[in-house]
C-alpha cells in the first residue's frame, strides 16, 4: 500500500489522507491549483509535508533508503527536463541507475520501455531532434525502464496525440494488472472516466471526492468543484462529457 496521513503543506494541502491500492489505475483530478502536483510530490518523496507523513508498504516513506526508494517509486514531474543531449536509448537507461544489474538484465528492461512506448525506432536519436509528444515518451520510458511498483505520473497524457494517449493508458492498465500501482495526474476527465479505477478529487488541498470514476465524477462533483453544468454521454467505458 501506498499511503497518506493527513498531510498538510502551506497553501498546498490540508489534511490529504488516502490509501492507494496496487494493481489499480488511480486518476487524481481536480481544477487548476488543487494541490495535485503537490500530492505527487509528497507520494515520491520529493516534498516533505509540514506535519503528517506518507507510509509506503506499512513504513515511513522518509525513513526508506533511497536506493529502495528509488527501485520502488516511479516518478515523472509534470516538466521534466533533460540535461543533456543524450540519445533516447541512452536516457531510457538512466532509468536502470538504482539498479546496478548486468547488462543483459538492464537492455532488456531499456528495449521493453522503448518498445512500450512505440520508440524503437528512436532509440539512436537525440532528445534533442524530437518532437514535444516524442520527447514525453522518451522520459516516461525512462521512470518504465526503472520497473517500479509504483509510477507516479503528472500529466504524462499532455503533449501525445490520440493514438498515443490511448496506446499508453492501455499500457499502463496491462502494468496495473501486473501488480504495479499506477497514480497519473489528469485534466482529461473523459479519459479518467473510461481508463481509471477509481477517481481523487481535489480542490483547494482537499479530497472532494474518491471512489469509482463514476462516483467521484459524478454530475454534481462537476458542479461542484470545476463550476460547470455537465453531463456524461454513452456507455460505461465510453463516456463522453457533454457541457
Amino acid at each position: 500500500m501506498l499511503a497518506t496521513e493527513a498531510l498538510v503543506l502551506p497553501h498546498r494541502l490540508r489534511g490529504v489522507s488516502l490509501s492507494l491500492r496496487p494493481g489499480e489505475v488511480t486518476a487524481i483530478c481536480g481544477p487548476n491549483g488543487a494541490g495535485k502536483s503537490s500530492l505527487l510530490s509528497c507520494l515520491a518523496g520529493l516534498l516533505a509535508p509540514a506535519t503528517g507523513a506518507v507510509i509506503l508498504h506499512g513504513a515511513p516513506l522518509a525513513a526508506m533508503p533511497l536506493e529502495a526508494r528509488a527501485r520502488t517509486l516511479g516518478y515523472l514531474p509534470q516538466t521534466p527536463e533533460v540535461a543533456w543531449d543524450v540519445s533516447v536509448q541512452t536516457l531510457a537507461g538512466l532509468g536502470r541507475l538504482p539498479w546496478r544489474t548486468g547488462a543483459a538484465e538492464d537492455a532488456a528492461a531499456v528495449d521493453a520501455a522503448l518498445s512500450a512506448l512505440d520508440l524503437p525506432a528512436f532509440a539512436h536519436r537525440p532528445v534533442s531532434q524530437l518532437s514535444g509528444g516524442e520527447r514525453a515518451r522518451a522520459l516516461l520510458a525512462r521512470v518504465l525502464a526503472g520497473t517500479p511498483r509504483w509510477l507516479l505520473a503528472d500529466e504524462p497524457l499532455a503533449n501525445l496525440d490520440l493514438a498515443h494517449q490511448l496506446a499508453l493508458l492501455g499500457h499502463l492498465r496491462t502494468c496495473a494488472a501486473q501488480g504495479m500501482g499506477v497514480v497519473l495526474v489528469l485534466h482529461d476527465l473523459a479519459l479518467a472516466m473510461n481508463h481509471a479505477d477509481r477517481v481523487v478529487v481535489l480542490d483547494q488541498g482537499s479530497v472532494q471526492a474518491d471512489g469509482p470514476p463514476e462516483q467521484a465524477l459524478a454530475e454534481a462533483v462537476l458542479a461542484q468543484v470545476w463550476g460547470v453544468k455537465a453531463h456524461w454521454l454513452g456507455d460505461p467505458g465510453q463516456r463522453a462529457l457533454a457541457v
